[in-house]
């Protein structure tokens, strides 16, 4: 039998319309605008001004704290100001604008032949500092910076590294068709983190839909001590950390801990091959895999973009943007954010970019809560999501507090299943914003 979680979920229609599709190389656009707010924790400031002259792969932006990363241009070219664009957030934040020159040049410390590395003499530190100085993030849409994943707090050891392979969200193939096209890069990253956080135990977890990949990797694993495939049913949000380490290790991480606190570290397959290119090839992250998709997208693909590449590059080669679009959105279905233009550019955190046609977009109709407990039943976080919204409305944010509003993971089970259509994950983030501003004010 499968394994998965025990607590919740569901299982939306997969529509992954875009399997199967071989990654394609995104030409690059005349104007790059790289954001500063590219990763979890505090934005990277900027060490560029008007004027320079920046080369594929020149430091950008310096980590703007210990939970910050670095940010590298992405093309080669002039700095044509430091300004605010928007954001696939919706609000506007500073950004980097390089206007890029015909002939490209990159930073001559990087490996840009397609030789495979697979021996890394460094040592732990030595890993982690290269991991830092490439500004690499978790690229399975949290971004954290994975320096920081790296570096267990005093007290906390490592058992397992577990990679998450999982690519639970509707529509989304990036991490699928990456797995397909570099297993051997991605195993020789798996091996390289094995080695930063000192354990010699390594499970990729991988749904069942994507048999290909699963014994792809399974039969590339036997030339790696220590690495192994877990096959996990499908069921939706495994690609969750604290879901993940249940179904493959049995163990629930504590409310309020971190992965750590049982022993796990769990990273993206995207960020294992990202891992690979820094250490191995000095390569910085600079580009990433970006799924492409929608029931009337013309071209659903998987694309290989530039950071600050605007999405409308990418839309126009998938076959340009629908007659019924109703939505876009950058990442799936049920994590996802609505865009309100699709000139934002590509970040290290955007996986997926998905159209939706209008009549699956509009909203329907809230109606009463009937207390039925589907939303209960598929939390997979064991809350109770009608009672968060309730007591969110009302502005109770103690209440919210004490009913562990914090502890979301803001899969969007709860609305997806509500047959009142209410909003329940709207109040849960309004609620969760408040809450932590709260909490952060008694420190």
């Amino acid at each position: 039998m499968l394994k998965t979680f025990r607590i919740g979920g569901v299982h939306p229609p997969e529509n992954k319309l875009s399997a199967g599709k071989r990654i394609e190389v995104i030409g690059l656009p005349k104007q790059v605008a790289i954001p500063l707010s590219q990763n979890l924790g505090a934005p990277s400031v900027a060490c560029v001004a008007k004027g320079d002259e920046v080369k594929v792969g020149t430091l950008i932006a310096k980590a703007g704290g210990f939970v910050s990363s670095n940010i590298h241009s992405s093309v080669a070219g002039k700095v044509a100001k430091i300004d605010e664009i928007l954001d696939a957030s919706g609000y506007r934040r500073p950004a980097v604008f390089i206007d890029v020159n015909e002939e490209e040049v990159w930073e001559e410390s990087i490996d840009r032949s397609e030789t495979l590395i697979k021996d890394c003499p460094l040592s732990s530190e030595e890993i982690i500092k290269k991991v830092a100085e490439a500004g690499i993030v978790g690229l399975g849409g949290a971004t954290f910076p994975t320096q920081v994943k790296l570096s267990p707090p005093p007290g906390s050891k490592a058992e397992m590294l577990l990679i998450n392979a999982v690519e639970c969200e509707p529509y989304l193939t990036s991490d699928h068709e990456l797995m397909m096209e570099k297993t051997e890069e991605i195993l020789v990253g798996i091996s390289i983190l094995m080695k930063a956080i000192k354990v010699d135990k390594a499970i990729i977890g991988i749904e069942n839909n994507k048999p290909d990949a699963i014994k792809l990797m399974t039969d590339r694993c036997r030339q790696y001590t220590g690495i192994s495939v877990q096959p996990l049913k499908v069921q939706y949000p495994q690609g969750g950390e604290k879901q993940l380490i249940d179904a493959v290790m049995g163990r629930q991480v504590p409310s309020g801990a971190l992965p750590i606190a049982v022993g796990a570290v769990v990273q993206n397959v995207g960020t294992a091959y990202a891992v690979y290119e820094a250490v191995q090839k000095n390569k910085p992250l600079i580009e990433r895999v970006v799924t492409v998709t929608g029931k009337s997208v013309v071209k659903p693909s998987n694309y290989l973009a530039r950071l600050g590449t605007p999405i409308s590059m990418l839309i126009d080669a998938a076959g340009g943007l629908p007659a019924d679009t109703g939505k876009v959105i950058s990442g799936g279905p049920m994590m996802g954010k609505a865009l309100t233009s699709i000139e934002v550019p590509v970040t290290k955190g955007c996986s997926g970019v998905l159209i939706m046609p209008t009549l699956e977009a509009q909203r329907q109709k809230m109606q009463n809560c009937i207390r039925c407990a589907k939303c209960v039943n598929v939390c997979p976080m064991g809350l109770e999501p009608y009672l968060l919204m309730s007591v969110g409305e009302r502005e109770i944010w103690d209440r919210s507090e004490k009913e562990r509003v914090m502890d979301c993971i803001e899969c969007g089970c709860c609305s997806f299943t509500c047959p009142s259509n209410r909003p329940l994950l709207d109040y849960i983030r309004i609620s969760k914003s408040k809450v932590g501003a709260i909490i952060r004010s008694r420190k």
